[in-house]
Parts: C-alpha cells; sequence; structure tokens
C-alpha cells in the first residue's frame, strides 16, 4: 500500500469485518502495516468520530457514524423507497431471505434485503448489506456473469478469485473455471442462477438479473436464499415466476430513483435519456 488513504481505508474495510473491534497489533498484522502507523491513523480516525476505542489500550472498532452515512445515502438515492416494498412482497410470498445486489463499477455489492421466514429454520446472515457480492459462488454473482461473454465473465472472476478466501463457504463451489462456465449456461437456458451449498454451507439461492426497464442494462441482482433442506431444485422452479416477476417491477421502478439513474445513464447514456420519467 502506498498512499495514506489506501491504508486508512484497508483499516475501515477490516474493521467492518469485526463490529467487536480488534487491537492495533491484529489490524497491523492484517492489513500488513506497521504498528506506530497503524496507531496514527487509528488516532486520526477517532478524532474525526469513524473509529472508537472502548478503553484505553482496548481494541478499537468502528463507530456508527459511517455505517448511517450508508443507509442515508441509499435513502436519498432512492434505492430503499423504490426496492423495498417489492423485496418486502417477495420474502412474505417465498417464506424466504431476499436481497437485492447492485452493480457498482466492476463489483456487485449487497444493499438491501428483507426476510421472509418468522420462525423455524431459516436463513438470516444478518451482516451482508454492503459486502461485495463474490462472484463465481454466489447466485446473484452467477446470475450478473451469466448476462455477460464468456471471456467478460472469466475476466471479472480471475480478477476477483475463483475461490471465496472466507470460512463456512460451501463444497460445491465451483472449483474450476470449467465447472462454472457450466454452469452459467444452465443459468442462462434455466433464465435464473442458482447456488446450492456453494456460498455458504448449507444454504441455497436462486437469483435473476435486474435490468433497467425490463429490458434495459442490467443494474443489480435479485435472489431468494434459503436452508438447502427447503430450497430444493423443484421448488426453485416454483418459485422462479415469482422472483422473474419481482426483478421486472424492481426495474420498471428503477426508473424512480436517482441512484438507478446514474448507473442507467453511465452505462447507457442514451437509453438513459430516451426512459426517464416523464
Amino acid at each position: 500500500m502506498s498512499s495514506v488513504l489506501e491504508k486508512s481505508l484497508a483499516i475501515i474495510e477490516l474493521l467492518v469485518d469485526h463490529p467487536t473491534g480488534l487491537s492495533v497489533s491484529a489490524i497491523a498484522a492484517a492489513t500488513e502495516q506497521p504498528v506506530s502507523g497503524v496507531h496514527r491513523t487509528l488516532q486520526e480516525l477517532s478524532r474525526l468520530g469513524y473509529v472508537r476505542q472502548a478503553q484505553v489500550q482496548g481494541n478499537y472498532a468502528m463507530t456508527i457514524k459511517l455505517p448511517a452515512m450508508g443507509l442515508g445515502f441509499l435513502g436519498r438515492a432512492g434505492i430503499t423507497d423504490v426496492a423495498q416494498p417489492v423485496l418486502d412482497a417477495l420474502a412474505a410470498d417465498s417464506g424466504e431471505l431476499i436481497r437485492l445486489s447492485v452493480i457498482d463499477g466492476d463489483r456487485l455489492i449487497w444493499v438491501a434485503v428483507a426476510q421472509g421466514a418468522t420462525r423455524g429454520l431459516r436463513y438470516d446472515p444478518g451482516q451482508e448489506q454492503g459486502v461485495v457480492v463474490h462472484l463465481a459462488s454466489s447466485a446473484g454473482g452467477k446470475a450478473w456473469l451469466s448476462t455477460m461473454s464468456d471471456e467478460e465473465a472469466l475476466a471479472k472472476v480471475s480478477a476477483q478469485g475463483l475461490l471465496r478466501r472466507a470460512e463456512g463457504g460451501g463444497a460445491n463451489a465451483p472449483r474450476s473455471l470449467t465447472l462454472l462456465l457450466e454452469q452459467l449456461a444452465e443459468a442462462r437456458a434455466r433464465a435464473y442462477a442458482t447456488a446450492v451449498d456453494s456460498y455458504i454451507a448449507g444454504m441455497a439461492a436462486m437469483a435473476v438479473p435486474v435490468r433497467y426497464h425490463g429490458n434495459g442494462p442490467v443494474l443489480g441482482c435479485l435472489s431468494i436464499a434459503g436452508p438447502a433442506v427447503r430450497m430444493t431444485a423443484e421448488r426453485m422452479a416454483d418459485l422462479a415466476p415469482r422472483l422473474q416477476s419481482a426483478a421486472v417491477e424492481l426495474g420498471e421502478a428503477a426508473v424512480g430513483s436517482q441512484y438507478f439513474q446514474a448507473i442507467m445513464k453511465a452505462l447507457d447514456p442514451v437509453s438513459a435519456q430516451d426512459r426517464r420519467p416523464a
């Protein structure tokens, strides 16, 4: 890492994954920075209100300031206003976890969620909003990749990494590019992507792309996820029409979101101009 900003962001990104905080030495080791430099950065982030130290010589943890800024941005950009009613309705209908991811440059990021299961066995990670989606092992990632050529999909997977470097991954995550390409071909033929015991062990998910105004550029992906024992192939096939209908509804509603308008303008300036709300 070369710049002060890059080093600071590395610390922030690390602390996002550790809500109870980490020691200065642990942060330094994880980000491969000198302890003295990490301490100075943490002192500055603390002064600015982005991190806090629970007690003298204690761990450093994120404050609510940055998450609050993110939620405020989503609200003012119109993402939650547009998406949440659709997600809530699909969650109630399916009884499973619903997640919306949006494209941010070359990444896919989870931004909104709704839980339909109120009792019994359920999948509810509770910590994935704002997380970059791992493309090769997740249903949402494969849904996005399936909208591209194989060459473009492989380039994105190679840039991110075929294997997800995190605990709890499933045994069925694709471990070869050949297998991944076969799964993308199946997703195109079936009109939805699946990931069973892949992103997380014991979990199954299905996802479809969300296209601007129904048939425009891809803005993100919509998924249904739940325990693999319940999200069988037969149940996914039964849920597919409802998932696809919700994705179309989101694509139509995206016209009213400033954030989706901005994405659309970057992807297709002419089409965005033609389709802006009257």
